[in-house]
């Protein structure tokens, strides 16, 4: 089973679905993932509906330490994206397959 998607299986999925070219096609998902991170970057929240919604955190500097070699650093403070799905998306992952 495969496990990824990547944006050209998407390219392919449009141009196959909707009969766009190819080149249309990526100009489309990559004008897509543009506008979800400008989004996400500028208002530090996305929602999409029946999806769910994508925003962002700080997370604080603090003390870590490698397991091999016990050497401690600090990791510095950085922004983390955090994802939390819909009731929906919750629902469809949870079906039961009764066929």
């Amino acid at each position: 089973m495969r496990i990824n998607l990547t944006k050209k299986d998407l390219v392919n999925i449009v141009y196959m679905q909707l009969g766009f070219s190819k080149k249309i096609s990526e100009n489309l998902i990559e004008d897509f993932f543009a506008k979800i991170l400008l989004n996400i970057k500028n208002e530090k929240k996305l929602k999409l509906s029946k999806f769910g919604t994508f925003s962002l955190r700080q997370k604080k500097s603090r003390i870590g330490r490698n397991p091999k070699t016990k050497e401690t650093k600090i990791i510095k403070s950085r922004e983390v994206v955090l994802f939390k799905p819909s009731k929906e998306f919750k629902a469809f992952v949870n079906l039961k397959d009764n066929g």
